[in-house]
């Protein structure tokens, strides 16, 4: 059942969007060669605490793996879920996926971006973090009130598949609100006039997810660490955005 907003509502989860675009760009400013992950993760976990917030991420459950972290940490050929580690030291030329949400006062937010690691990136991975980012936007554009759920994929679709990219089909984008997680779930693929229409109220984390290889995805022992199984590498952009009668609003600015 999709939960639509009241006005009221999108006002207050306005604040959780607020925070969680600002906390991903203090980290994104931190990225740099010899930083860890869970260095990363530490100092989000001290923004969530110093801005009044509670982590979207930390503790959540999916059977028996619980994720322990407040940010998903993912590099090179990590797709999402990638957990911060003080092993994890980044390196020159590296690319980093953070995604990251919070909770305030009972409603949820959820973004994420791939940056590079220092200056020296190969061409292919420059491009794979452009066309991803694009595609997120392409799809966004098709958040209309009266389009469908299958316009917003095909759009991110077509816009990675042009450029010999391919669309991860494992994990998608989902409806948000007062739960990090709610219905509608959003694919990054499907067909035009297709799936559920549109209406305002409704407020989406799209979430495009794009290999540079193969689309199959393996997971790690860990049960989160999602990977490229060709060991290619992957990018991940979202925003979380609300549906309004002036066209699609993202609450969270980076």
């Amino acid at each position: 059942m999709i939960e639509l907003k009241t006005n009221a509502e999108i006002e207050r989860m306005r604040r959780p969007a607020r925070i969680t675009g600002e906390i991903l760009a203090s980290l994104r400013a931190k990225v740099r060669p010899g930083v860890t992950t869970a260095e990363l993760d530490r100092e989000a976990e001290r923004l969530i605490a110093r801005l009044g917030a509670r982590s979207a991420f930390k503790n959540y459950r999916v059977g028996d793996a619980v994720f322990p972290a407040v940010l998903c940490a993912s590099v090179n050929d990590e797709i999402v879920h990638g957990i911060p580690s003080d092993r994890r030291e980044l390196q020159e030329g590296d690319i980093l996926g953070l995604d990251f949400g919070v909770e305030v006062d009972g409603f949820f937010a959820d973004a994420a971006v791939t940056v590079t690691v220092g200056n020296d990136l190969d061409d292919e991975s420059r491009r794979l973090l452009e066309v991803t980012e694009r595609s997120m936007y392409e799809g966004i554009a098709r958040a209309c009130e009266g389009e469908r759920l299958g316009d917003v994929g095909a759009a991110v679709q077509d816009a990675v598949e042009a450029a010999g990219f391919s669309v991860v089909r494992d994990f998608v984008g989902h409806g948000i609100g007062r739960a990090l997680h709610e219905d509608p779930q959003v694919p990054n693929f499907g067909k035009r006039g297709r799936g559920r229409t549109l209406a305002v109220g409704m407020v989406l984390a799209i979430e495009p997810m794009v290999n540079a290889g193969t689309a199959a995805v393996r997971v790690d022992a860990d049960g989160w660490t999602a990977r490229t199984s060709d060991g290619r590498r992957s990018a991940h952009f979202e925003h979380t955005v609300a549906i309004t009668k002036k066209g699609p609003e993202i609450l969270t600015r980076i």
